[in-house]
């Protein structure tokens, strides 16, 4: 199997002792990939460091939804229009209606992310997006901007939510805290395999509550989905990975995961 993990905080401080057992049981499990998302502007340019020692991390840069700062947001605009060609994705950026409640917050928040919407299409690049509690307005909107290379992580609402993000060709990718989350397995029942991702968000949302998590574990989402579908677990991972490949460009992969195309 090849798998990829499309959303893991690799610059998390969980890994700064051991990053390359980390990644040694993640190539053991078959992970020959990692999204590496961030959340400010340290993150960022850690993962553009993390993606020199280590091959198989695709770095990402992004804003958090909860930093509600229009300066560095601009800040952040900047250096993903400057890095572009290093990076693999947008992310993560958002909503999130559960931290943020009030109007005005919202609504600067939502201001923030349609900038982000439009630098991704502007570059070209995938939007690896968080939408906690506001997936039906997080969907709206990037249906309004005219989004198209998205991925929505971790997604937290119905599957009848979903249903308008799956039409307009976006990805959901599920973490391994399906084998607990009875809305995670309603809605990788209920979305098609055509798009479904598969993520880790390390360190957290892992497969046992409270305890790290790392991208080793991707391999325990392709047997949960497997299992709630009804089929064999290669059938998934072989349709996330090509999931994969559609979001992220098969140039993308390659330059950046060599050791996922022997011979290509």
């Amino acid at each position: 199997m090849k798998i990829i993990d499309t959303h893991a905080h690799m610059c998390d401080q969980a890994f700064g002792r051991d990053m390359d057992e980390v990644v040694s049981r993640a190539e053991a499990q078959g992970v020959t990939g990692i999204v590496a998302v961030g959340e400010d502007l340290e993150d960022a340019r850690k993962n553009l460091e993390l993606s020199q020692r280590y091959r198989s991390i695709l770095p990402a840069a992004g804003l958090f939804p909860t930093r509600l700062d229009a300066e560095e947001a601009d800040e952040m605009l900047s250096f993903i229009r400057e890095k572009s060609r290093h990076l693999a994705a947008i992310g993560e950026v958002g909503l999130d209606h559960w931290k943020v409640k009030d109007p005005a917050g919202r609504e600067l928040q939502e201001e923030i992310f349609r900038r982000f919407i439009r630098i991704s299409k502007e570059l070209d690049l995938p939007l690896n997006c968080h939408t906690r509690s506001a997936g039906k307005r997080a969907i709206a909107v990037l249906l309004e901007e005219g989004a198209s290379r998205v991925q929505l992580h971790a997604f937290d609402g119905r599957a009848s939510s979903a249903m308008p993000a799956v039409e307009a060709g976006f990805f959901f990718s599920i973490p391994p805290s399906i084998v607990r989350s009875r809305q995670k397995q309603k809605l990788a029942r209920a979305l098609p395999l055509s798009c479904i991702l598969v993520e880790t968000d390390s360190p957290v949302l892992g497969p046992e509550p409270g305890a790290r998590n790392e991208p080793a574990n991707a391999r325990v989402v392709i047997e949960a989905v497997a299992e709630i579908k009804g089929i064999h677990a290669r059938e998934v991972a072989e349709a996330a990975f090509r999931n994969t490949v559609s979001l992220y460009g098969q140039g993308c992969l390659q330059d950046m995961v060599p050791r996922a195309f022997p011979g290509s």
